[in-house]
């Protein structure tokens, strides 16, 4: 029993006046506090249902929130459909499956995954979202790279984009690999006979970009304000989404990076020859079209998974998922005209040429290369990049390769951003040049340089798990500040950095590097001669 529970009054020892004091100053604490946003809360209310998350000091997560029904058995090599509404409060707070994937060059700590229940998105929100002239935060999604092969939305911690940028970030799966893309003739019957076969990841995409519309202001994100941003093959399904109709309204900006958007994308007819060439390699691939696709859906993902499909990335053509190659609509001015900030990395080809050739080359083999791979204009080639100017043959390769005519390219990087500026639309140019950046591979004896995906460090710091140093910091929390602002009002700025000019002429491009007048304007025509690479652009 305490003293005030057995009746006895003790006189104060506060003067009756201090009393008065302490009380009105308690009062105005309890105003303020009272008066103050009060902490977001860990359920949010979806379309489908109720979803706990995580709330954080600085940041909320929800994680593996289903946005379409599993696309498994009868509903595999079909446009997704909305996921089913739940009772009760959804569990949040982990991440689900990984779309089926093969295992990659090293990452053989990460088992594969065949489990088609995969269609789930994350989204991570400022815990003090501030609004913008009376507008709800940006809200970003991600389409993670991989080839379309491989990868998965939970992969990115978006934590610091979100808090340093005030935006609400959405990271997504969709289908990958032959589950993905496979344009099968047989799959276009029945029902499906009005959709192209092979855009069900970018059909997944869409279904993503519908859930953020219904649901953003849920999560205090503004439906009306939605970037779509990507890199490598997220960056050619960025493209492909910009041209098609289907997407129209579901996006208010792209970011499309280490991917241009003029690269070739695959027709009709090489989509389905791929694809029945796939069908025979898993037994699927006589009889009429029904029973194609019955043997088709009845095979397990590991197999489809293993088997493996070559070039899975959207068909062009067929319906009006993607009338026409983005390279065409861009060309003729088709496409959804949005502001677009788009760009590759300085050394974007060390990367591949790091995997195809760990072990170092002599000159004549690298003129052997180059004599293959370029057999009309090798004795050109080989004078503009002789092996010798060089610190090896291996980085020469890397460096025309690079510059040329690849989807990675910089000319064809330039190509695009001419079209976009041409069409009217606000275009801003980058070029990631860190060669001091963390590398996904290191290969003896090799300088990867600012190779393909060493940017993505600087956006969602973390997977290398590298240490930054002073100057890399600045370069990343600059790139953040410019990705987020032009993802909030369509003109990337950053503070205490250069400003970022709109394009108009390849001295327009923003080389982004650390230190002292890392980021500064650069004229990558010149840099990678691309007035003779455009030559190859029609070969």
């Amino acid at each position: 029993m305490t003293r005030a529970d057995t009746g006895v009054r003790r006189r104060s020892l506060v003067p009756r006046a201090l009393l008065s004091s302490f009380a009105a100053l308690l009062l105005m604490l309890t105003t303020t506090a009272t008066a103050a946003p009060p902490r977001p809360s860990a359920v949010v209310s979806t379309d489908e249902g109720l979803v706990r998350g995580q709330v954080h000091d600085e940041y909320r997560l929800f994680q593996g929130i289903p946005y379409a029904e599993p696309p498994v058995g009868d509903l595999r090599w079909r446009p997704p459909r909305p996921a089913a509404a739940w009772n009760g409060v959804r569990d949040a707070t982990y991440p689900r499956s990984r779309c089926p994937q093969p295992t990659r060059p090293g990452q053989q700590q990460q088992r594969p995954g065949f489990d088609e229940d995969c269609l789930y998105l994350n989204v991570t929100t400022p815990v003090s979202a501030k609004r913008t002239n009376g507008s709800k935060p940006p809200v970003m999604v991600w389409v993670h790279g991989g080839n379309n092969e491989t990868g998965s939305g939970s992969r990115y911690d978006a934590r610091e984009l979100a808090v340093r940028g005030n935006v609400v970030v959405v990271t997504i799966n969709y289908r990958l690999g032959a589950l993905g893309f496979l344009a099968h003739p047989a799959l276009e019957v029945g029902d499906d006979r009005k959709l192209q076969a092979g855009n069900y990841g970018l059909l997944d995409q869409q279904a993503a970009l519908r859930w953020v519309q219904r649901n953003a202001k849920a999560f205090g994100g503004n439906p009306n304000n939605v970037t779509l941003f990507g890199e490598s093959s997220g960056s050619a399904d960025s493209c492909a989404n910009l041209a098609s109709p289907e997407a129209a309204g579901l996006f208010h900006k792209v970011i499309a990076q280490s991917y241009s958007c003029t690269a070739a994308t695959r027709t009709e007819r090489e989509a389905q020859r791929s694809a029945s060439e796939f069908a025979a390699r898993v037994g699927c691939g006589r009889g009429g079209a029904r029973q194609v696709a019955t043997c088709l859906r009845r095979l397990d993902p590991a197999t489809l998974v293993e088997t493996g499909l070559s070039n899975p990335y959207p068909v062009a053509g067929g319906d009006d998922v993607l009338p026409l190659e983005p390279r065409t609509a861009l060309r003729r001015g088709r496409f959804n005209k949005v502001p677009v900030m788009h760009g590759n990395t300085l050394d974007e080809m060390r990367l591949f040429i790091a995997r195809e050739f760990p072990e170092p080359i002599s000159a004549a083999q690298y003129e052997g290369i180059v004599r293959e791979r370029y057999p009309k204009r090798a004795a050109e080639i080989l004078a503009r990049y002789p092996a010798a100017e060089y610190p090896s043959p291996r980085i020469a390769l890397a460096t025309a390769a690079t510059d040329g005519i690849g989807p990675l390219s910089t000319c064809r990087h330039l190509e695009a951003y001419r079209l976009f500026a041409g069409s009217g639309v606000p275009t801003y140019a980058y070029q990631f040049a860190d060669r001091d950046a963390p590398s996904p591979v290191d290969v003896p004896d090799f300088d990867e340089g600012a190779a393909h995906t060493t940017e993505l460090e600087y956006l969602f710091p973390g997977p290398l798990g590298a240490e930054p140093t002073p100057p890399q910091q600045r370069l990343s929390e600059s790139m953040m500040s410019y990705w987020t602002s032009f993802a909030r009002r369509g003109r990337p700025s950053a503070p205490r950095a250069p400003e970022w000019p709109r394009f108009h002429t390849s001295d327009d491009v923003l080389s982004l590097a650390p230190g002292p007048g890392g980021v500064h304007t650069t004229n990558v025509a010149s840099n990678s001669d691309c007035a003779y690479w455009k030559k190859h652009f029609r070969e």
